[in-house]
């Protein structure tokens, strides 16, 4: 039972994300501005805008639907959301966990991370869901953004976070991330592009650290000597 006074596993977590965006800031010093993050969370901000305050019609057709998608579909509904619930939690959750790949990777990573893992939680959604479904929401990029801010840098300290912090993290994701597929006049949650954008993003980190480095590259010293020998 937890003493009167003692900080809760949800206030626990939000001290160790924070520290965490702490510790990254020698390396946003060094590497420039973190602005990635921002563009991406004021694309969302502005789309809902334009959809549910300003009401422009266009908007709706940056929705998957599912029954005849069109191939931009597949991202831009990632950028849109059906209410303000389904925005702020799933930006939330953008936010943190886009910042740590960002700052660990830089603007363009983050980039790539959440349009692949989106997108691609979108793909997986649009060949099992039914047709009649429409699908919009960031939650497949915040699956993703969780797993390769996770595995990006794997060491024994990560092990032990995540044994420590991994299920916690992963209830409360699904908690308050949403992707909303609509069926007829129903708003459903799509869990399948939770798990598909978390395994995107893991297959993601696998694939960037599979891919060899040159020689030289590795060791400069020793091609240079090769160059020498051969002359």
């Amino acid at each position: 039972m937890r003493r009167s006074g003692e900080p809760s596993s949800s206030s626990l977590l939000l001290r160790h994300l924070v520290s965490e965006l702490e510790l990254a800031k020698d390396k946003k010093q060094q590497g420039g501005s973190a602005n990635a993050i921002f563009w991406i969370l004021l694309l969302n901000f502005g789309l809902y805008v334009a959809d549910h305050l300003l009401q422009i019609r266009q908007i709706k057709a940056l929705y998957l639907y599912h029954a005849f998608p069109s191939w931009y579909q597949f991202v831009t509904s990632t950028f849109c959301h059906a209410n303000w619930n389904h925005l702020s939690s799933n930006l939330f959750f953008v936010y943190i966990f886009g910042k740590l790949v960002e700052e660990e990777e830089g603007n363009f990573a983050l980039w790539m991370s959440y349009i692949l893992t989106g997108a691609g939680a979108n793909l997986i959604s649009w060949l099992v869901l039914p047709t009649s479904s429409v699908s919009l929401g960031a939650s497949g990029a915040v699956f993703g953004l969780f797993t390769i801010s996770v595995l990006m840098s794997w060491d024994w300290r990560k092990i032990l976070e995540v044994l420590i912090l991994g299920q916690f993290v992963v209830d409360k994701v699904m908690e308050a991330a949403r992707a909303t597929t609509i069926t007829g006049a129903a708003l459903q949650v799509n869990n399948i592009a939770h798990v598909s954008g978390a395994l995107i993003g893991a297959a993601l980190v696998f694939v960037i650290n599979r891919i060899p480095l040159s020689s030289i590259d590795d060791n400069p010293k020793a091609s240079k000597d090769n160059k020498d020998k051969r002359s």
